[in-house]
């Protein structure tokens, strides 16, 4: 299952709007197209949205190759755009930044056509990379359940669609199934979008994994029934001291994991960590449209003119993380020395 492909200067998008009543395949030919795909969640989850930005900045250099000016400063105007898209997910900005520090090391040595090149190089090794880190966290991650018989429960989608392939958190289940550590897993629906009950289910449901669909607010009291054992979650930033922006309502599942002391997992690469920011309270957190609440499939579920709080992410503290699960290993507190060694291991000093 894959969220993206690349062929001949164009990126093909499965359209997750959609799904699951259809499936729909968006053909991007310029950086605008992608830009909007990112903007109107046609392509979501931090790594996904990571590499298409990279994509759709292959795209707009081969836009403005031929434009007047600088092309470098050119180039620089389409990723701030890109950049606009989505403020809070990290790996947005971190795959743009790695972009464009091709385009600083050419400037004064290549050609525009060899930037190009080297670009493109650096957008298809964004998603290749994606892909093995992906694996590398689900053997990590699957090693975690080794009681038989165990139930997840799961908050948004952390799979397939929310990175180019395989996906973090619903990668790290995937492995765990196919060992037969885990028997079921639980989906929040998680409002307001469902990502949960349209986009988890379905990834599951086509392989076969066996998944109950919850509604957010049924989470405490599974909890309780003793119907899952652990909760495992994906993540859009994290600070260095290991708070952890994801999807509005993972906070709660935590506090709620806590309370009947059950452990609550987050599976990320390190490209989801903001190294530069110390503390969660710093995540810039995006605010989406109100219509997202007050409608249900274009049909107006609230009296007009009420007022709306909808953002779409929220900040779960350190201290209601049992570990962090990586590419590099599974990270546990105390998190600031933990992770402060994942950066000096991947050279982000």
């Amino acid at each position: 299952m894959k969220s993206m492909a690349w062929n001949k200067q164009c990126l093909t998008l499965l359209d997750q709007t959609c799904l699951p009543q259809s499936v729909k395949l968006i053909e991007c030919k310029n950086w605008r197209v992608v830009a909007e795909a990112i903007r109107r969640l046609e392509v979501r989850g931090a790594p996904a949205i990571g590499a298409a930005a990279a994509f759709g900045l292959v795209l707009g250099a081969y836009e403005i190759q031929n434009d007047k000016g600088d092309f470098g400063q050119n180039l620089r105007l389409v990723a701030e755009e890109l950049q606009k898209t989505r403020p809070t997910a990290v790996n947005l900005s971190w795959a743009i930044d790695r972009m464009l520090a091709i385009v600083s090391r050419l400037a004064s040595a290549g050609s525009t056509s060899d930037i190009i090149q080297a670009l493109e190089e650096e957008a298809l090794a964004i998603a290749a990379e994606d892909r093995q880190v992906n694996k590398k966290i689900s053997e990590f991650g699957a090693a975690l359940f080794d009681q038989p018989d165990m139930s997840v429960l799961t908050h948004c989608n952390a799979g397939a669609l929310a990175t180019v392939e395989f996906g973090t958190a619903l990668g790290v289940i995937r492995q765990a199934w196919s060992e037969k550590r885990i028997s079921r897993v639980f989906a929040d629906e998680t409002r307001p979008l469902l990502q949960g009950a349209r986009l988890t289910a379905w990834e599951l449901k086509e392989d076969n994994i066996p998944v109950t669909v919850i509604t957010d607010n049924m989470a405490g009291w599974v909890m309780k029934k003793g119907m899952v054992q652990a909760v495992l979650v994906g993540a859009d930033r994290i600070a260095l001291n290991g708070d952890v922006a994801n999807k509005i309502g993972t906070y709660s599942v935590a506090v709620l994991a806590e309370q009947h002391k059950i452990p609550f997992y987050v599976a990320a690469p390190v490209s989801t960590f903001d190294f530069s920011m110390e503390t969660g309270e710093d995540i810039p957190i995006e605010e989406r449209n109100p219509e997202e609440v007050t409608t249900f499939c274009g049909v107006a579920c609230t009296p007009a003119g009420v007022d709306v709080f909808n953002p779409a992410f929220d900040v779960t503290p350190y201290h209601l993380i049992t570990a962090i699960i990586t590419e590099y290993g599974v990270l546990r507190p105390p998190y600031l020395k933990t992770i402060d060694q994942l950066k000096h291991q991947r050279g982000g000093i």
